[in-house]
């Protein structure tokens, strides 16, 4: 015969106390005397009792629960993200509920609204235009962005995409690549510091950019747009890409097209996905620390959830991964 599941009454009973001390001690609303603590402590250790997550929830008014939006659960990138989000959310006993809006602006409120109901915070990635964000602020619950803000008093976590793109154009330069392109993704926020930080640092060594735009951050676009990147009058000789994504597309068909990467281009990308290395030949690529920008905005969720201080913007530094798709063209 299968033994009956231990409830809230019979911890009291053994304990010598009300339900509603125990149910206080249990969800941590009041200390009591240390007899009482060992003893409630004792027989739930016992009896093996386990509190009832929603009833608890409707006692604190907390769920322990932490809703992440991402744009592209596909893209290896919101992968690392989710992955370092979901360790410091566990680490700190809240469970991370999980939000696709797949690309598309048009379904992130109503997912966004009602995963806000069943949760203590939410963290977003969105598209959304920065003076287009006022109803997330009226949902009500503590909330994180990814990227840089400047019109809303929103907390937020971005990787150094100015810096990151500075970075990669100057290797490039280095290494004596006169006709840079862009391949971007105009419908991102982060595209416009990328575009700004590669621009800037092609104006200091007095070369311009030519920019294409993809209609999607993906392989598949990188794989479309290169016929007409590559079989114009005069092909750029070196190639940055929004994402690690794109670039492996690009890539792919220009080498189907007949070009030797790094031989006719040099390719690079933003991410560090972990494909990005296993790619013929291996992707250069600016790290921009996925994991760690995830766990970043989990721990700075928590500390507005429990009212603890916390910098109210985290800035994670790049690092340039060197590979062989970037090659020098002193020649």
């Amino acid at each position: 015969m299968k033994k009956p599941v231990p409830t809230i009454r019979d911890v009291a009973a053994g304990a010598g106390v009300s339900t509603a001390t125990v149910s206080k001690f249990v969800n941590g609303t009041q200390r009591f005397s240390p007899g009482v603590e060992e003893a409630i402590t004792r027989v739930i250790a016992e009896l093996g009792y386990r509190s009832n997550p929603l009833a608890q929830s409707m006692i604190t008014g907390r769920t322990q629960s932490i809703g992440l939006s991402v744009l592209d659960v596909a893209n290896p990138h919101f992968a690392s993200v989710v992955k370092g989000a979901n360790r410091v959310a566990q680490a700190h006993g809240y469970n991370l509920l999980l939000v696709d809006t797949e690309e598309n602006p048009g379904r992130e409120r109503p997912l966004l609204e009602a995963l806000s109901r069943r949760v203590d915070g939410l963290i977003v990635f969105t598209r959304i235009a920065e003076a287009e964000m006022d109803w997330m602020v009226e949902l009500g619950k503590p909330l994180v962005l990814f990227g840089r803000l400047t019109q809303h008093d929103i907390p937020w976590v971005a990787g150094d995409d100015h810096r990151g793109a500075a970075m990669l154009a100057r290797h490039l330069v280095t290494l004596g690549h006169k006709r840079i392109a862009y391949l971007g993704f105009s419908k991102s926020r982060r595209d416009e510091e990328r575009l700004a930080g590669i621009r800037d640092c092609l104006a200091d060594v007095g070369l311009s950019l030519e920019v294409y735009d993809a209609t999607a951050p993906s392989a598949q676009e990188g794989e479309r747009m290169s016929s007409s990147i590559m079989l114009g009058a005069q092909h750029p000789d070196a190639l940055i890409c929004y994402n690690d994504l794109m670039a492996m597309g690009f890539m792919k068909a220009a080498q189907t097209l007949g070009f030797r990467i790094p031989g006719d281009i040099s390719v690079a990308g933003f991410d560090n996905i972990a494909f990005a290395s296993y790619t013929s030949p291996p992707l250069t690529t600016v790290d921009l620390q996925s994991e760690r920008l995830g766990a970043a905005a989990v721990e700075k969720l928590i500390a507005q959830i429990e009212g603890k201080d916390a910098d109210h913007a985290n800035i994670i530094e790049p690092k340039l991964v060197l590979r062989h798709s970037t090659s020098n063209h002193n020649r």
